[in-house]
């Protein structure tokens, strides 16, 4: 009887709500809690980002934000696929390595991938700092400089996202997430305040001085800290390097993360192409707003996938399969749940934007469509990945993306952001029945949230 007032009222619902959080078996247990971390620091990372773009384009006017933004988005897509996937790839080497007791090649991985990718980022960067020297006659002037500076950036940036899948693969989830996603943020918000308040101007060249210097800065501080931890978990030794079969796991990878990011940004480029400025506004705020259900299938999958190749690599098949229908089930029901809470306030949260954004609520039921009916299959994609499945999964990502480009170009002209969103979601339909059938057929598992 005593008992009885902990289990109703708001303190049992809150220590329900922990016991069904930190239950289950250790490894649920340990996800869920990984998950949480990685989506609470994506989420104050999009505030960071909000509120370092809105203070950006005020210090900066139009001009210069306008080629800020240009510069960035090219440092940002180029900088994720010039690591050749080993970003990624790095939750399937690791796992294996230390389930086959490959010590020497986990030491040479470790140490040689940081390497390969600084040198090759490297050499590519230059590359393209001369492909912006060729141009020269054909860019904007204003534009020019900022493209040498976004060029410098790109070695930093490149090995940060390494590091993140190292210290991924070592559940060490804040050390790897935070350097990129929190620590650079507020560093660009910081230096370039400084900046504004000491009187200098803040153009589009300052701001990617101030940029550069945060990336490298953040690597840096990450890098110190990922060795010293390292140290402590790894027994010192010979390293091996296994640099072929790296590459062989790393490149198919790399394809189904560039047609992922194609996939993200082909609703809004073809958008541009076809519609007014201000649909393209109205849009991308929808797009903004529904992020959040995102950042759910995104920390699910950045905590899951080294344990995927785990238990493949120890051949514990029962075992795999209940750790990802509970990976299915976390990503799918959290999903819905955000999805419907955002739809309720939809209106409100597009009227921060500006009264006129508000015009884009209805787009918002047809594009969070695609993002519920992806979360029903989970994180699969990190499971095809892990088990050796990269090429069939990139080919599913190659055809969704294929399919969005042709939707898009059909539905755009008439139906604007309707279009884009319509040739979105039914393009992520696709994709996710494409990956369930091949789960199902490759792997004899059911990876629906629902149903066996």
């Amino acid at each position: 009887m005593d008992a009885q007032p902990a289990t109703t009222g708001p303190a049992g619902l809150i220590a329900r709500l922990r016991a069904k959080l930190t239950g289950g078996s250790s490894e649920a247990s340990l996800t869920r809690r990984l998950a949480g971390t990685i989506f609470i620091i994506r989420v104050i990372s999009a505030g960071l980002a909000y509120v370092s773009q809105v203070l950006l384009a005020r210090w900066m006017g139009t001009s210069d934000y306008g080629i800020y933004v240009y510069v960035w988005t090219w440092v940002l897509l180029l900088g994720s696929m010039m690591d050749f996937g080993i970003s990624a790839s790095a939750q399937k080497i690791i796992p294996e390595y230390r389930t086959s007791d490959e010590h020497a090649l986990l030491r040479g991985f470790l140490a040689g991938s940081r390497w390969l990718t600084f040198a090759v980022s490297t050499l590519v960067s230059l590359g393209l700092a001369g492909i912006v020297k060729l141009l020269s006659p054909w860019i904007d002037p204003a534009e020019e400089l900022p493209l040498y500076i976004g060029c410098m950036t790109l070695p930093a940036f490149v090995v940060a996202n390494t590091q993140d899948g190292i210290a991924r693969s070592h559940d060490w989830m804040q050390l790897g997430l935070m350097p990129q996603f929190i620590i650079r943020q507020a560093l660009i918000i910081g230096i370039t305040a400084s900046a504004f308040l000491l009187g200098y101007h803040l153009g589009a060249v300052a701001a990617m001085v101030a940029s550069l210097g945060a990336v490298w800065i953040a690597m840096a501080g990450q890098m110190v800290v990922l060795n010293r931890k390292l140290a402590d978990h790894i027994e010192p030794g010979p390293k091996a390097y296994d640099v072929r079969g790296w590459l062989a796991v790393s490149l198919p990878i790399l394809l189904v993360e560039s047609f992922y990011l194609l996939l993200s940004y082909t609703d809004v480029l073809v958008l541009q192409q076809f519609r007014p400025s201000d649909e393209v506004g109205v849009y991308f705020a929808v797009v903004k707003t529904l992020a959040l259900v995102s950042f759910i299938h995104y920390a699910m999958s950045a905590t899951t996938a080294h344990r995927f190749a785990e238990y493949n690599a120890l051949g514990d098949k029962a075992r795999l399969s209940v750790y990802v229908a509970h990976a299915i089930n976390w990503t799918f029901w959290p999903s819905l749940a955000a999805t419907i809470v955002l739809l309720a306030l939809g209106k409100p949260l597009l009227w921060l934007f500006g009264p006129q954004f508000v015009i884009g609520y209805d787009i918002m039921f047809v594009a969070a469509i695609g993002l519920v009916v992806r979360a029903a299959i989970g994180p699969v994609e990190r499971l095809l990945n892990m088990l050796g499945q990269q090429k069939i999964c990139a080919l599913a990502y190659a055809l969704a993306f294929v399919m969005n480009v042709v939707l898009c170009i059909a539905l755009v002209p008439h139906y604007g952001g309707h279009g884009a969103a319509a040739a979105t979601s039914i393009s992520l339909t696709f994709e996710t029945v494409l990956l369930f059938w091949i789960v199902r057929q490759r792997l004899g598992l059911h990876v629906l949230a629902f149903g066996r």
